[in-house]
């Protein structure tokens, strides 16, 4: 373990093909679950595991859901079975709870594909346990920053937080078989504007990043790929370190960030 903990981590999930394809991302997060070694446990946070509450998984062990079509058949073939860790999920319920969310305990042993995909590339023999929550799209940005505020003592105790999104994500001009496409200007501007807020730290300038952010609209027409940014964020107070930036079908950014 590291002598100061585990950070917490936003990676950029992408298409569910990143397991198949040759571009950046997927080797960075291949090398970075290398480069960080076996944490005790993962806490992971996904764009695709929303509910209308904040829900922890206890489930004993779990399993890759496929919530995709059209893809190559060799995805669906393709499966990750961490065991869970009930009394971690019991842990950051109390923890959610004390910051005055209201929590659910729930046996889902099902891992969406903006979970099971960055862990597979990380972690790939699976035997890291794993403890699901889902977001609660309807809280204000500040509140998701203090989740990961509430969840960041438990680095401490050798667990990795990981928040999966994208960095920019406007499938609206995603252009298929364009897996190296430039990306355009406004995603480079948001990007850059929104690296500079994370590395210094700026809560407010984060907090009102629809109204302050270039092209945030654009970059993000739906919020729920960025989300989750915010829960790493507020998991580490200290340090920001941009860990790796590159562009796949032009407007996805697969940026990443450690939050220390």
């Amino acid at each position: 373990m590291h002598t100061s903990g585990y950070p917490g981590i936003f990676v950029s999930h992408g298409a569910p093909t990143l397991l198949l394809e040759d571009v950046p991302a997927r080797h960075f997060l291949a090398g970075y679950g290398q480069h960080l070694g076996k944490p005790r446990a993962i806490i992971v946070i996904s764009a695709h595991d929303l509910a209308s509450t904040s829900v922890v998984s206890t489930a004993p062990r779990h399993h890759a859901v496929h919530d995709f079509r059209g893809f190559p058949q060799a995805l669906y073939e393709m499966d990750y079975t961490p065991p869970g860790d009930a009394p971690l999920a019991q842990k950051v319920a109390v923890l959610l709870r004390s910051a005055g969310l209201a929590v659910e305990e729930a046996e889902n042993p099902g891992l969406d594909h903006g979970a099971w995909v960055p862990l597979k590339l990380m972690y790939p023999e699976a035997d890291v346990p794993v403890v699901s929550v889902s977001l609660d799209m309807s809280l204000p940005n500040a509140r998701l920053i203090e989740i990961g505020r509430a969840l960041g003592g438990l680095r401490a105790d050798g667990v990795l937080i990981m928040a999966s999104g994208s960095f920019t994500h406007n499938l609206r001009e995603f252009r298929p078989g364009q897996l190296h496409a430039e990306p355009p200007a406004y995603a480079v501007e948001f990007a850059a504007w929104m690296s500079r807020v994370l590395l210094a730290r700026d809560d407010q300038a984060l907090i009102d990043w629809e109204r302050n952010a270039p092209h945030a609209l654009r970059a993000h027409p739906t919020t729920e790929h960025f989300l989750p940014l915010l829960v790493a964020y507020g998991a580490g107070n200290e340090r920001t370190e941009l860990l790796h930036k590159s562009f796949t079908h032009g407007v996805i950014g697969m940026h990443a960030f450690a939050f220390a």
